[in-house]
Order: C-alpha cells, then sequence, then structure tokens
C-alpha cells in the first residue's frame, strides 16, 4: 500500500477535515477539502490542474469548498460542500491509475464527500474512481456533463441581471465579453447568441477561440484584452480571480455574470464593483446548474424537475439584486446573507426547514 494521507489543519476556514494524499505507485496527489455537512454530505467537484505548488493547490480547494457550501445552501439541495484537487497535469496518459488512487481517497471519508467531474475532469473518469467509491457521480448515463445545465443557469443570471439592471429580460443586440470557451463557456455562447446578443470572446488556446468565433459569429480578442472590451456584459467562464486590482479599472461593463468559481479575488472586489455601479452576480448564485442537474442522479430527480430548478436560478438573482438593493450592501454580500441564513436554520436541527 504506498498511499500516504496527512491531515491539514484548516480550522481557520472552518472546515470540518482537509487531508492531503499522496500515491507512489499512480503518481497521484490530491487535496480533498471538506467545508461543511450541515446541510447534508459535502458534494463538489475533482479539479485536476498543474498547480505551481503545493500551497497553491490547498488554497484553491480551500476557497472552492467553501463556495460549494454557499452554492448548494443557496441552490437550497440538501448538500454541503466540498471540493477536490488533483495537483499535475491533466493530459496525462495514466488516468486510470490516478482516478482510482483519488476513488480510494474519496473512500477514506466514508460517504460524508462526494466528488464528480470539474476542470480538467470527466464523466469517464468518475466511473474510475467509481470502482473504488460509491461517491462518486456525474456518471455516463446518468447526470452526466452537467455543462449545458451550468451554462443555462449563468443564462438565466444574466437574464435576471439584465431585468433589474436594464428593465427586460431580453439580450437582443447587447454585447457579451465572454471569457474561456471551455465545455460551459461554449455551451453559453451558444445560448447567448441563439438569445441574439453580440459575442466578443477569448480563451488561452487560441485555436479554441477561433473556432468559437467562426461558429458564432463572434469577435476574437487575446486573453488579456478581454477586460478592456466595450460591452455590456462580462461573462467569466475560465478560472478564478478574475475580478482583482489590475483588471477591474479595464472593465466598461455595467453587468458581471458569469460561470467561473471564485471570480472576486478578495471580497473587497465585490465592493469595489458596487461602488462603480457594476451589477455583479455572484458567482455560486449564477453557476449552480451543475449541481442542481446531479440531484437527478444522488436523489433520483426527474429531468424535468432539474431543469425547472435550473430554470429558476433567474428567481434567486432577482431576491439577491432585490436585497442588496433594499439594504445598501453589495450583491456577494446579500448572496452570503442568504446562505448564511439557510446554515444557520440547519443548524437548529431543522433541515426541512432549512430546504
Amino acid at each position: 500500500m504506498t498511499m500516504t494521507i496527512t491531515e491539514l489543519d484548516a480550522r481557520g476556514g472552518g472546515h470540518e477535515r482537509v487531508a492531503l494524499c499522496a500515491d507512489e505507485a499512480s503518481g497521484y496527489r490530491g487535496i480533498i477539502a471538506l467545508h461543511s455537512t450541515a446541510l447534508g454530505p459535502a458534494l463538489g467537484g475533482t479539479r485536476f490542474w498543474n498547480y505551481a505548488s503545493d500551497g497553491e493547490a490547498l488554497t484553491d480547494a480551500l476557497r472552492l469548498s467553501r463556495g460549494m457550501t454557499y452554492k448548494n445552501a443557496l441552490a437550497r439541495i440538501p448538500f454541503g460542500g466540498g471540493k477536490s484537487v488533483i495537483i499535475g497535469d491533466n493530459r496525462t496518459r495514466e488516468r486510470a491509475s490516478v482516478f482510482r488512487a483519488h476513488g480510494r481517497f474519496v473512500e477514506t471519508f466514508e460517504g460524508r464527500y462526494i466528488t464528480a467531474e470539474d476542470v480538467g475532469t470527466s464523466p469517464a473518469d468518475m466511473e474510475l474512481c467509481r470502482a473504488e467509491t460509491r461517491h462518486a457521480a456525474g456518471l455516463v448515463g446518468r447526470s452526466g456533463d452537467p455543462s449545458p445545465f451550468t451554462a443555462h443557469g449563468v443564462f438565466r443570471a444574466m437574464q435576471a441581471a439584465a431585468r433589474f439592471r436594464w428593465g427586460a429580460d431580453s439580450l437582443a443586440g447587447r454585447t457579451v465579453a465572454l471569457q474561456g470557451l471551455g465545455n460551459v463557456g461554449l455551451n453559453l455562447a451558444r445560448e447567448l447568441r441563439e438569445a441574439g446578443a453580440r459575442l466578443v470572446v477569448a480563451d488561452v488556446d487560441a485555436e479554441r477561440a477561433r473556432r468559437a468565433a467562426a461558429e458564432l459569429g463572434a469577435a476574437a480578442v487575446a486573453p488579456g484584452e478581454i477586460y478592456g472590451v466595450a460591452a455590456d456584459v462580462f461573462a467569466p467562464c475560465a478560472l478564478g480571480g478574475v475580478l482583482n486590482d489590475e483588471t477591474l479599472p479595464r472593465l466598461t461593463v455595467e453587468i458581471v455574470c458569469g460561470a467561473a468559481n471564485n471570480q472576486l479575488l478578495e471580497a473587497r472586489h465585490g465592493d469595489a464593483l458596487d461602488a462603480r455601479g457594476i451589477l455583479y452576480a455572484p458567482d455560486y448564485a449564477a453557476n449552480a446548474g451543475g449541481v442542481i442537474n446531479g440531484c437527478r442522479e444522488l436523489l433520483g430527480w426527474t429531468p424535468q424537475r432539474s431543469y425547472e430548478r435550473v430554470h429558476a436560478l433567474y428567481d434567486t438573482l432577482l431576491h439577491i439584486f432585490s436585497l442588496a438593493d433594499s439594504e445598501g450592501i453589495p450583491t456577494h454580500a446579500a448572496a452570503d446573507r442568504l446562505a448564511e441564513e439557510r446554515l444557520r436554520v440547519a443548524g437548529t436541527g431543522d433541515r426541512a426547514a432549512a430546504e
């Protein structure tokens, strides 16, 4: 047995358990951060990324797992929050051994943590995990690829933002600067195009951006140029931390609404958006479509019920915008307040009321 698990001290972030696992035989190295099981087993995907260091990977896992707690709370599903990160090149040819090792690591959480796909992973990878643990979802032929559902939820959040800012849901004729053309970003771009939006797109993969621009009739710009595009909406759909001291002064948009997790580098950047009069759709509220779709597999929901709940993210975002406006607080603070209230109620032992 070559697997070594090291428990990490992350009590300062309120996490229930954080551990690092190394498996010499497969070359696997990963972190699981379990933030909260107040609402039920922690649910959150596995991100496979070539982090510069273990410290960088740990920071990402801690932030993402807390975001999952808040996302699941606002989505009103009976799951807490957790996240996995695998450290390394996600183009590896040793996927079977890596993901079986990951499955064994997930199993050590004894059902308190359920994983699924995320950046750099796929339903096929979850099938490999499943060989070692029952606690892997997003399987082929079941709930499967969550990307279209995440994208639709973000589209509905953007419609809610449009109604709150401009008085109408329609995005026809609006220009959206969309960053990141992975599975979610491309699905969102297609939905926006069908709605009549004009698109300016960027991706770190120049060929992917070129293909998407040709398909969508969009303009493509270099990754570093997307922040300064003259647009109505900025839609970050790549990695986190893109709203920061360097990028915020370049934005000319009225709305920020995208699929990326942890878009704000720090909470104060949400305050800065608010001070500039830019309406921010909090990421963990807008991008909950994927975890809602997972309830088909985990809770036996019908596809119709899942779709209706994703579609209803529009109402969740309107509630957040209205609360922020009435209380005179930034939208990210309003979203946190709503999520924390649900967690508070669950802490009283009344999970039914929390739902």
